[in-house]
């Protein structure tokens, strides 16, 4: 099975050197977590250091604040987009029947899986994208009337994802503390590995951990670990260097 490097400091001693090639991983967990981070470090670091571009289509956040927040870890997009190497699909306002001025968008002409995936599809081939993030699931389904109908989304998301040979990252939130990985209960089903951040407070204490809790084809680790987001982005450790630190 070949791998494909995370750029996530830390996870790929954990999942046998890198998510499985081609395959679909959900990211999920409550507000906050950082999965936002996690999802944009996996685009920016496997373009910048692997050569592998990659496409973000947002749902939910605005690209122009995306770009913005992320400078804060010196991700340039700009320039990576420039390049061909990064593009971003503006989805974030096309579902309330805006435009955009983004130049790769979905069109205001109704919202549907099917005009999200022509619009993938055509980034993917144009700039031959080995790496995608849908973000987020949730955001997915806002137009559908019912979740049988965003359930088959998602499975033909999830399908048409892999048929296109990318290795895509698909983001969904949960409330902290629930049983579910998805918000829909499907998620975790279709897709090839799962991976849950959470954020605990106790006191005036808080922390964030990182659950590989399925990846498909992978000998991994089932333990949780700590996570930080640093001035470079999201780094994972071992509990036991955690405690060594300490």
């Amino acid at each position: 099975m070949d791998r494909v490097k995370t750029g996530i400091a830390g996870l790929d001693g954990l999942i046998e050197g890198g998510f499985p090639q081609g395959r679909s991983i959900l990211v999920s967990g409550a507000c906050g977590t950082g999965k936002t981070i996690f999802c944009m470090q996996y685009i920016y670091n496997g373009a910048k250091d692997y050569s592998e571009p990659g496409v973000y289509v947002t749902l939910d956040e605005r690209p122009d604040l995306i770009r913005e927040d992320v400078l804060r870890f010196g991700w340039d997009l700009k320039k990576l987009e420039e390049q061909n190497m990064v593009h971003i699909v503006d989805g974030s306002i096309a579902k309330l029947g805006m435009p955009s001025e983004e130049e790769f968008s979905l069109p205001v002409t109704g919202f549907d899986v099917d005009k999200l995936l022509l619009e993938v599809m055509r980034v993917i081939k144009r700039i031959g994208a080995r790496r995608i993030v849908i973000d987020s699931i949730p955001a997915l389904g806002f137009n559908f009337d019912n979740e049988n109908e965003i359930r088959k989304a998602i499975l033909k998301l999830s399908y048409m994802l892999m048929r296109s040979g990318v290795t895509s990252l698909l983001t969904s939130e949960v409330q902290e503390g629930t049983s579910k990985f998805g918000k829909y209960g499907v998620e975790e089903y279709v897709v090839d590995g799962v991976i849950v951040l959470h954020y605990m407070g106790v006191g005036t204490q808080s922390n964030r951990t990182l659950h590989i809790r399925k990846m498909r084809v992978t000998k991994h680790s089932e333990d949780l670990h700590p996570l930080a987001i640093t001035s470079k982005g999201i780094k994972v450790s071992k509990i036991e260097e955690e405690y060594k630190e300490a």
